[in-house]
């Protein structure tokens, strides 16, 4: 019984990793199977958030204090994780962006984001 506890503990510790993986296949469900451009831009979104939260997962060390040298403090947390996905989350904004701002302009000039009636309407031509 106590094996079992302990297995559930340790389930549920790491709930963040289950999210992460839900969210990450789910992101890569909504691109592949969707033909509408903002669903797809949603679904990269998605997968995007995912990978930070497989980033910060790691970086928090409980217990863990600045990198600030001390010697009564043995244990530190190390921000670069932290760094990398403040930057990520910019790159990803900025992608976001792009992707809808492409999306507009395939709007004006074929009159649908959907990307059967752009391949249709791309054959007529």
């Amino acid at each position: 019984m106590q094996h079992w506890a302990q297995l559930l503990q340790d389930l549920a510790d790491k709930y963040n990793y289950f999210i992460t993986i839900f969210l990450m296949t789910a992101g890569l469900y909504v691109v592949i199977s969707r033909g509408n451009m903002v669903k797809k831009l949603v679904g990269l979104s998605m997968f995007q958030s995912s990978v930070y939260l497989l980033y910060i997962s790691p970086g928090k060390i409980l217990g863990g204090t600045a990198p600030i040298i001390d010697p009564a403090i043995r244990l530190y947390s190390n921000p670069l994780p932290h760094v990398l996905i403040l930057t990520a989350i910019v790159v990803g904004v900025a992608t976001l962006s792009l992707g809808l701002a492409i999306t507009v302009r395939v709007n004006e000039a074929f009159g649908t984001i959907e990307e059967d009636e752009i391949y249709a309407r791309d054959g007529e031509l």
